[in-house]
């Protein structure tokens, strides 16, 4: 079974264990784009040029991580396009304390942590909180 190019870049590019702890750059481990064409260039920098790497592995690899990136998307705008539609219409929802409330949806926020709802003047109303829709 052979590695691929990325997991290869992605241990080369570790840094040796020591006895401090050190601050992960990306705590929540989500390769993007960028990181991936960082990875792709430090590999082929490294690489022997004798035994050079496997191209095809790098394009299907990039078409993965690019048919996600638009599956993600897609889903970010299926969320915010079904949040839209809540504006004017009356919602029950959870709020921050756990206790059921009632308000109108005022206007939709959309940004890199999700999609909220402003609820009668109450900024921050997730979509997962509401219960129901009147």
């Amino acid at each position: 079974m052979t590695s691929s190019p990325i997991a290869s870049a992605a241990a080369a590019a570790k840094p040796a264990a020591s006895g401090a702890a050190a601050t992960p750059e990306n705590p929540s481990s989500i390769l993007g784009q960028n990181a991936f064409l960082k990875l792709m260039v430090a590999q082929l920098q490294a690489q022997n040029p004798l035994e050079p790497g496997n191209s095809n592995e790098f394009v299907n690899e990039l078409a993965q991580l690019t048919q996600t990136e638009q599956t993600t998307n897609l889903a970010n705008a299926t969320e915010l396009s079904g949040a839209v539609q809540l504006i004017g219409r009356t919602v029950s929802y959870d709020n921050a304390s756990g206790a059921a409330a009632t308000g109108t949806v005022q206007s939709v926020q959309s940004d890199a942590s999700g999609t909220t709802v402003t609820v009668e003047g109450v900024p921050g109303v997730t979509l997962s909180s509401i219960t129901e829709v009147h």
